[in-house]
C-alpha cells in the first residue's frame, strides 16, 4: 500500500509540472546567431547579429525601421532585454501591420515606447503611424522610474490578451490598456529615424526574445492607473481600484437638469452609447444636466470631442443653493472649449477660459515648467480628448487633458479664495469650498460630444 501511495504522489507531482510547464511554455524568437524568422521594413536602418544581440544602428536620411516577425500574433506574453548605447529613441511594435492599401504598406499598430530622454516616456504605448499616443506614463509616476539609463539591459515585458494590453520594465507596471482597434499582427524592433539630438550610427542592442501564446494567465492586478478606450467598459483593474460607471451608455440614469428633478426636453440624447449636447441659440436656460450623486474626494474621467467653435464644460462642487436666476448651475469648471475659434478663449484674465483651464479662475498649461503641456497633443477638432479631474481627501484638485497634468491648485486656500475674489463667481460666497457638490455637464448651445464618464471616490 505504501509503495502504491508513493508511486502515486509521484505520478500527481508529475503531472502537476508538466501542467504548470505548459502553462509557462517559452518560445524563443531570436536564435542568438541569426535573423531567421525575421524581415525589415519601412527605413533603412543597418540590422545585424552581434555576440549573441540583435543590434540596430541608425542611418541617416531614411524613415522609421522595424525588424518584423514573419509571422502573427494575437494574444501573447512577450519578453525581451533591451540597452542603449546612445542616447536615443525605439520602441517594440506588436499587433502590427503592414499592407499595402494603407499609407504604401507603412507600417502601424502598437509600440512599447523605449525613451531615454527627460520626459522619461519609457513603456509608454504609441499607435505608430494611425493615432499616436494611446498611453502617456505622466499618470504613473513609479513607472516612469522604471526605466535603467544608457548603457545598461532592461527586461521589457508586454501582456496582450484580449483588449488588455499590459506593459512592465524590470517588473515595474509602466502602462495598463483596454483597446480593441487590433487584435492581431506582427512584432517588430523599431529603430528611430535620425531626429533632435539623434546623429548617425547609434546604437540599440535586443537579446532574449521570448512569447507565450498559449494557456496565458495574465499578471495580477495592479495600481497602474488604466486608461480604457473601449466604450462604456469597466476593465477588471478599474473595477478593482473602485471606478464605476458615471454614464450608463443606455439614458440618463442618475442624472437630471440642473435645478431641476427630470432630464430637460430637449438638446441632450444618447447615440450610439455616447452623449451628444445638440447645438441651439447658445442661451443659457437651465439646461446644463448634473448627477443624483454629490462627490467630495474622487477621481473622475471622461472623454469629450468638440465640433468647430464649440463651448461646453464639466463642472464639479455644483451649489445648486446659489441664485443663478434658473440658469447654468454654479460650480468648479474644467473648461471644454475650441480655443482657436470660440471668442471665450480671449476673454477672461491671461487665457483662464481657455481648454482644461480651471474657468475664470486658473490658466491651464504654461504654469510652470512642471506642469507645462506641448499644445500639439491637443487633440484636433472632430477627435476625442481625454479628460481627468482629481479631488484630493486635502483639498488639492488636478485638471488632466491627454495625460497631461495642466492645473493643481488647493481649495479652500488662501490663493483659491484670492482668485475667485476677482473672478465671477465672487458674489458667491462660499464658491467652490462644499465638502461635497453635484457634477454637471454644460449645455451652452454647441454640438458637443462625451462618452466613457467613470468615477472613483478617494479616501
Amino acid at each position: 500500500m505504501k509503495q502504491y501511495f508513493f508511486k502515486t504522489l509521484l505520478l500527481i507531482c508529475a503531472l502537476s509540472a508538466s501542467t504548470f510547464a505548459q502553462k509557462e511554455k517559452w518560445t524563443s524568437l531570436f536564435d542568438g546567431k541569426t535573423l531567421k524568422g525575421w524581415k525589415q521594413l519601412g527605413g533603412k536602418a543597418l540590422y545585424e547579429v552581434q555576440n549573441g544581440e540583435i543590434v540596430g544602428t541608425t542611418v541617416k536620411e531614411t524613415p522609421n525601421s522595424f525588424l518584423t516577425t514573419e509571422q502573427e500574433y494575437g494574444d501573447f506574453i512577450l519578453e525581451l532585454d533591451l540597452k542603449l548605447d546612445d542616447t536615443m529613441n525605439g520602441g517594440v511594435q506588436f499587433r502590427s501591420l503592414s499592407k499595402p492599401d494603407y499609407q504604401n504598406g507603412r507600417v502601424h499598430g502598437y509600440q512599447m515606447e523605449v525613451d531615454p530622454s527627460e520626459r522619461a516616456w519609457s513603456g509608454a504605448i504609441y499607435d505608430e503611424g494611425r493615432r499616436d499616443w494611446l498611453y502617456i506614463p505622466n499618470i504613473n509616476p513609479e513607472g516612469k522610474k522604471a526605466f535603467k539609463p544608457v548603457g545598461q539591459w532592461n527586461k521589457y515585458r508586454i501582456e496582450a490578451i484580449g483588449s488588455t494590453i499590459r506593459t512592465w520594465i524590470n517588473g515595474v507596471p509602466t502602462a495598463h490598456l483596454i483597446d480593441d482597434m487590433t487584435a492581431k499582427g506582427f512584432i517588430a524592433l523599431q529603430v528611430h529615424s535620425i531626429y533632435g539630438p539623434m546623429k548617425e550610427g547609434m546604437k540599440i542592442r535586443w537579446k532574449n526574445i521570448k512569447i507565450q501564446t498559449e494557456n496565458l494567465k495574465p499578471s495580477p492586478l495592479d495600481n497602474c492607473p488604466v486608461v480604457n478606450l473601449v466604450l462604456n467598459n469597466l476593465s477588471e483593474q478599474e473595477k478593482a481600484q473602485g471606478f464605476k460607471m458615471l454614464f450608463n451608455g443606455k439614458d440618463f440614469t442618475g442624472w437630471r437638469a440642473v435645478h431641476g428633478t427630470e432630464m430637460p426636453k430637449q438638446h441632450w440624447s444618447v447615440i450610439d452609447g455616447m452623449i451628444n449636447v445638440s447645438p441651439s441659440d447658445g442661451s443659457e436656460t437651465g439646461n446644463d444636466i448634473v448627477t443624483d450623486q454629490q462627490y467630495g474626494a474622487f477621481e473622475m474621467t471622461f472623454e469629450f470631442k468638440l465640433t468647430d467653435g464649440a463651448n461646453s464644460g464639466v463642472k464639479y462642487f455644483v451649489n445648486e443653493a446659489f441664485d443663478s436666476n434658473g440658469k447654468s448651475g454654479i460650480g468648479l469648471e474644467f473648461q471644454v472649449l475650441d480655443d482657436e475659434k470660440h471668442p471665450d478663449a480671449k476673454m477672461g484674465a491671461v487665457g483662464n477660459r481657455t481648454l482644461a483651464s480651471l474657468y475664470d479662475l486658473i490658466p491651464s498649461y504654461k504654469i510652470d515648467k512642471d506642469l507645462k503641456m506641448d499644445r500639439r497633443f491637443v487633440r484636433k477638432i472632430g477627435d476625442w480628448n481625454q479628460g481627468r479631474i482629481v479631488v484630493l481627501p486635502n483639498n488639492t484638485v488636478q485638471h488632466w487633458l491627454n495625460g497631461f497634468k495642466v492645473i493643481e491648485y488647493e481649495r479652500k486656500s488662501n490663493i483659491f479664495n484670492a482668485l475667485v475674489a476677482r473672478s465671477k463667481y465672487e458674489k458667491y460666497q462660499g464658491f467652490g469650498a462644499g465638502d461635497k457638490g453635484n457634477i454637471l455637464l454644460q449645455d451652452h448651445g454647441n454640438n458637443v460630444s462625451f462618452k466613457n464618464l467613470k468615477i472613483r471616490e478617494l479616501k
